[in-house]
């Protein structure tokens, strides 16, 4: 009646009185808070009688609340609770941690308990052992209260936590943090891991909590967690695994790499078909960040057979077989950075090659090209790409001419050349995109060429990258040329020079371009084109040496170098 806006005035006014008449039995306290009339009940806790103040927080944290009340009770009875936690007996803490657990589970007013000084007497309670302890069941109510905290995208490096000024990233916290992990049970384990968690999710936090972690030794035995059998516990430690990886990822894949089988316990992971869980995309995006080129673990994941079952994965998304996952898109990217590891290993792993041509992993890439909308998709195929037909000059395989005749051994100028057709132009053999992952024979060039006005610029160096192959050393550069020309590739490339969107890609459009600029019809076009000219000597003058020289050389090809050239040695 009293939240009734039908109710005339003096009806609300009555039911009001009643209710407050009502209010001094504590069981009628309980009742109306559980109808969604907290107030009274919050009144009590900060003004009833000792006994129960700690009856009602207790009943407290057994109420359902949403986020809003969470933020109305934090902000009453936050402080209140607090204090309770830090000074009472064991019976008034207990009451105190149940009400703050539930109250904190949302970020809104986990954010209100920080500001309320919740982080000292939290991180005190868990890291004090002797007379005055909690129980290891407190414990893990308080690790739960700490894990929402961090959660809540706090600054953390600011907030101090200890008598010397410590904050939750400093060493000798994070260092008993992973002292507790290591010496307590699943459950406490399971929090305290997603405290790390919520610490590397952060830019402003993770790279003290990674030096903490270094310094501790401690990456083996977090590594050790993914073979954990509660899910809860090896979720965490996945996540946290995964947060690292970009800052150590060195240090994980050697603790991958033993033979004691958390490699594969990650493998299975990603391989079960049961949709797509969080669990999975924090696995297979822990496993993309690690170095693509440790040709140990490359060689151990085609041991034990993980590109093949990743590339299930891959295929079983494409035919919509798995779809409606709100983690498909970073399940996807990470799927194709781990199966692109196997081409960055190429020339010294006859099984990868194996493996490519076996699952025409040339066309997948060539094919994931046109993922509109998925950059990191499309940067990883053009990645993928380069490498593959980097490797076609090797792969090419020569044709086999006939043997001479007798005469035609003693007298040459009777013998006649064999005319072989089908041969392909750039690596002068017999090419196909299945055996020799050769990007004309995949019609791959178009493809390459329509990303090149990417709005992702590593989109762009990525699809470069790949195209600068068809004209690399050992190929025929010429017809390489000729190739991007006939596929109306030259002008998005000059176009990628002039914009000159990051260093890294211009240093490889000026490669590219003195090689095209060889073509002496192309260079006479381009000559008359004063934009390319003063790209180039903008790269003549402020590029890495390297670059300049390329420049230097680009320039003379269309008779453009300035008059204070002349500074470099002759390079051949």
């Amino acid at each position: 009646m009293t939240s009734s806006k039908s109710e005339n005035l003096l009806t609300v006014e009555k039911a009001e009185k009643t209710l407050a008449n009502l209010e001094k039995c504590e069981n009628n306290v309980r009742q109306m808070a559980e109808n969604g009339r907290l107030q009274p009940l919050l009144t009590q806790i900060l003004e009833g009688p000792q006994e129960t103040k700690l009856s009602l927080a207790a009943f407290l944290g057994d109420l359902a609340l949403n986020s809003d009340v969470k933020v109305l009770v934090a902000r009453t009875v936050g402080s209140c609770l607090i204090n309770i936690m830090k000074s009472g007996n064991m019976q008034a803490r207990e009451a105190a941690l149940k009400a703050l657990n539930q109250i904190s589970s949302c970020e809104p007013s986990a954010k209100v308990l920080i500001h309320a000084g919740i982080l000292p007497p939290l991180v005190k309670d868990l890291f004090t052992v002797g007379s005055n302890h909690l129980p290891m069941r407190l414990k893990e109510v308080s690790a739960t209260i700490l894990a929402n905290v961090v959660n809540s995208g706090h600054d953390f490096d600011s907030i101090t936590v200890g008598p010397d000024n410590q904050t939750l990233v400093s060493e000798d916290i994070v260092h008993n943090l992973l002292h507790l992990i290591s010496n307590t049970g699943p459950t406490i384990e399971c929090k305290l891991l997603q405290v790390l968690v919520g610490l590397t999710s952060s830019p402003t936090t993770v790279l003290s909590v990674v030096s903490a972690i270094k310094s501790s030794g401690a990456t083996i035995s977090l590594v050790q967690f993914v073979e954990a059998p509660q899910n809860d516990l090896r979720l965490a430690s996945i996540e946290l695994i995964q947060n690292l990886s970009p800052h150590m990822g060195h240090e994980l894949a050697d603790a991958l790499r033993g033979a004691v089988g958390q490699l594969g316990s990650l493998i299975r992971v990603i391989s079960e078909n049961v949709g797509i869980s969080k669990e999975q995309a924090a696995a297979v995006g822990l496993l993309a960040e690690l170095p693509e080129r440790d040709l140990g673990l490359t060689r151990q994941m085609l041991d034990e057979g993980a590109f093949g079952l990743i590339f299930s994965r891959v295929k079983s998304i494409q035919l919509g077989e798995t779809r409606g996952s709100r983690f498909v898109t970073p399940f996807l990217e990470g799927l194709l950075s781990v199966l692109a590891r196997v081409t960055f290993v190429l020339s010294d792993e006859p099984d990868a090659i194996a493996l490519c041509c076996e699952h025409n992993l040339a066309a997948l890439f060539i094919e994931l090209l046109q993922s509109n909308g998925l950059d990191k998709v499309q940067m990883v195929s053009a990645t993928a790409l380069e490498n593959l037909s980097l490797e076609s000059k090797n792969l090419t395989k020569l044709p086999e001419l006939p043997p001479s005749g007798f005469c035609a051994s003693i007298f040459p100028c009777f013998s006649k050349q064999p005319v072989i057709t089908g041969l392909c132009r750039l690596h002068r053999g017999l090419c196909s995109l299945k055996e020799t992952f050769c990007l004309l024979e995949g019609h791959a060039v178009e493809k390459l060429i329509a990303l090149l006005d990417h709005t992702n610029e590593k989109v762009v160096e990525a699809s470069l990258a790949a195209l600068s192959t068809v004209i690399d050393d050992g190929v025929d550069i010429e017809q390489g040329v000729m190739v991007l020309c006939e596929a109306q590739g030259i002008k998005p490339i000059l176009d990628v020079l002039l914009e000159k969107r990051t260093e890294n890609l211009q240093r490889r459009a000026v490669w590219v371009v003195e090689r095209i600029l060889r073509t002496d019809d192309i260079a006479y076009e381009v000559s008359g084109d004063p934009n390319v000219s003063t790209a180039l000597v903008d790269a003549f003058q402020h590029a890495d040496y390297r670059t300049r020289q390329i420049a230097e050389r680009a320039l003379k090809h269309i008779d453009k170098i300035p008059n204070f050239s002349g500074i470099f040695p002759n390079m051949g």
